[in-house]
């Protein structure tokens, strides 16, 4: 169990420069394309290569802001550690496995789930056709990253477990996620 706490004693010969000694942090909370603004903005403030801390509680959003910030995590080398401090669920998974490092609470609660089509829009039959061409591609491509993100082997028992909470749309607790291998159980 991963005990994550912050000294709070101070150096002296430091003083004045905690805010550039001490990692970025970014909240990733509430719906992801909301947000995702503001999000990148967060992300670009971090500088390449560095550590920050990411907390999430998400019930997800689009899958397409998911994966751009899977990508500015990984393009910019950031050195994250992911912490679940309440829900990270459906596309909030995917920044989170983008991680480092992650760390979860006994409850925490993530959702895991075959990605959805949602439209609002009118569309011809053409567009839909092609639209759900693209679709099934995608969900088989988000899939193999999630399970590359999680640092896991495809065909090894934990990518059969993530695929399994996948199709079965599993609500996973923290305590879960830590049993499985797949984060670290910060003790509260």
């Amino acid at each position: 169990m991963a005990h994550f706490s912050k000294s709070t004693e101070t150096d002296p010969s430091s003083a004045g420069n905690e805010d550039q000694d001490a990692p970025s942090e970014v909240a990733i909370v509430g719906d992801l394309t909301e947000n995702a603004t503001d999000l990148v903005d967060k992300l670009l403030g971090v500088e390449p290569g560095s550590q920050c801390t990411i907390y999430f509680d998400s019930p997800g959003g689009n899958p397409y802001t998911a994966n751009s910030l899977v990508s500015m995590i990984r393009l910019r080398s950031l050195q994250a550690t992911g912490i679940v401090t309440g829900e990270c669920s459906s596309a909030a998974v995917w920044p989170f496995a983008a991680c480092t490092r992650r760390l979860v609470t006994a409850s925490s609660v993530l959702l895991f789930h075959p990605m959805k089509w949602q439209s609002e829009e009118q569309v011809g039959i053409r567009e839909a056709a092609e639209w759900s061409r693209h679709f099934a591609s995608l969900e088989l491509e988000m899939d193999k990253l999630l399970i590359h993100l999680f640092g896991v082997a495809e065909g090894s028992d934990a990518a059969r477990l993530i695929q399994q909470w996948c199709d079965q749309h599993r609500y996973v607790t923290g305590s879960e996620l830590a049993e499985a291998g797949l984060a670290e159980l910060i003790d509260l």
